[in-house]
């Protein structure tokens, strides 16, 4: 009987695929890949290492298994992914439970490190990070109707408060033949729904072909035929181009909606944070997204407390945020992250200010979210179909306005027939409930 392998994938989409990349590889090794890491053999934990938070998770998820680990029911715990990558001979020193520690650039290797800690070795690894393949088979974790698309590893942007160019590595594309017949494969597989990512999707093709590619390649993915849905995350203000806007305008299987992390309108913070931009130039650009693209669905993020912030600047941003009206935004506090640049700047603000600035946009974000929905109310909107609510007996699924696990659900009804997961309905929406649109499906 072959060994069990089980993994848990913390923190970011790109992530994921990694993931994937690995379960593919242990797979074709002959392990035998199960669901929960914590009823297999050797529980490997991808771990996110970008913010202070993800990395507790990190280590959380890693103790809970050693617990398992001590009683005898797992044999073994390997740590890949970023907190890897980043602490690297740490890891193993701080978290004595961990029997490998690997690093980025050792995951295509994942089958014979596992095979040394069923022999009983401890295992450290940290290859170049350039050696992380950007190509290769995959076990695809998501729902069968969606996956995500990584077109592009690592990131040059060198914004001061993170730690990814560190982790990463510099920004590398992948080729677009290779991505489209990636794509294309998904497809076959039953994929609907697309979703590109990278740490900065603008930014794609600039180091291979010396130019943006972005909207060419978004065009090819919306020539295969069996995609429904193609959804773009990560865009970069400053590399949003007039060919990219119209390819949004203009393709239908491209979803009108645009993930673009602003971080702050302030053009002191901005500059701070190694961004450019300033609140007049920012307003223009989403007044221009709207204009081009009907219908366009906005989500960005936002940082309080960055070192220096005073309440002026927050108090501008509070106002842009309130003046924009973004339909999707999340809102985080600043995390000090060792080692980079934004670390070592003075004036770093108390963790109790910057949760309540957080806190503050939140509440606003709630309220902008709130008439946005009123607004739906009445109109019929598409949705991919993901399941049955046993305790609100309804089904449930996601718009084209809402991205997996960051945005929110649609909840519905239906009278004539049963819809079937990973089915794209029409929903006539007629109320909410906490920012989750409500209605029935038109059969």
């Amino acid at each position: 009987m072959p060994n069990t392998v089980g993994m848990v994938s913390l923190g970011c989409a790109k992530n994921r695929v990694d993931a994937e990349m690995m379960l593919y590889s242990l797979k074709e090794a002959g392990y035998k890949i199960v669901e929960e890491a914590a009823m297999a053999d050797i529980a490997i934990i991808n771990t996110c290492g970008f913010i202070e938070s993800a990395k507790q998770e990190s280590i959380d998820e890693i103790l809970e298994l050693a617990q398992l680990k001590k009683e005898g029911k797992i044999k073994g715990i390997i740590a890949t992914g970023c907190l890897a990558e980043r602490y690297r001979e740490q890891m193993m020193k701080e978290l004595y439970e961990i029997d490998a520690v690997v690093g980025i650039g050792a995951n295509s290797g994942i089958a014979n490190v596992v095979e040394k800690v069923l022999q009983k070795n401890k295992v450290e690894t940290f290859p170049d990070k350039r050696e992380l393949p950007l190509e290769g088979g995959r076990l695809q974790s998501t729902a069968y109707y969606y996956a995500y698309l990584k077109i592009a590893e690592g990131c040059d942007n060198r914004c001061t408060y993170c730690a990814i160019p560190m982790i990463r590595g510099k920004y590398r594309s992948r080729k677009i033949e290779n991505i489209i017949e990636e794509a294309k494969q998904l497809a076959e597989n039953g994929v609907k729904e697309l979703i590109v990512i990278a740490q900065d999707t603008t930014k794609y093709g600039e180091d291979i072909y010396g130019e943006y590619k972005l909207a060419e390649l978004l065009r090819q993915l919306c020539r295969i035929e069996k995609l429904e849905w193609i959804r773009v995350l990560y865009c970069y203000p400053e590399c949003i181009t007039d060919e990219l806007i119209e390819v949004f305008a203009f393709e239908d299987k491209l979803l009108k909606y645009i993930d673009m992390p602003l971080q702050h309108c302030d053009a002191a913070v901005l500059k701070r944070m190694g961004r450019k931009g300033d609140r007049e130039y920012l307003t223009a650009l989403v007044k221009k997204l709207r204009e081009k693209i009907p219908n366009l669905v906005l989500r960005t993020t936002f940082i309080t407390g960055f070192p220096g912030e005073t309440e002026e600047q927050f108090t501008e941003l509070s106002e842009f945020v309130n003046e924009i009206k973004f339909e999707r935004m999340g809102c985080f506090p600043y995390s000090q992250e060792e080692d980079t640049p934004a670390a070592r700047m003075p004036e770093q603000i108390d963790d109790e200010i910057k949760e309540h600035r957080a806190e503050i946009l939140t509440e606003q974000q709630q309220r902008i979210m709130e008439a946005y929905n009123e607004s739906l109310v009445g109109k019929e909107i598409e949705v991919i179909v993901e399941g049955f609510d046993r305790y609100a007996e309804c089904f449930f699924g996601r718009s084209k306005a809402d991205a997996p696990e960051v945005d929110g659900k649609v909840f519905f009804t239906c009278s004539e027939r049963k819809p079937y997961e990973g089915e794209i309905v029409k929903v006539r929406v007629d109320d909410f409930l906490d920012c989750d649109p409500i209605g029935e499906m038109i059969d």
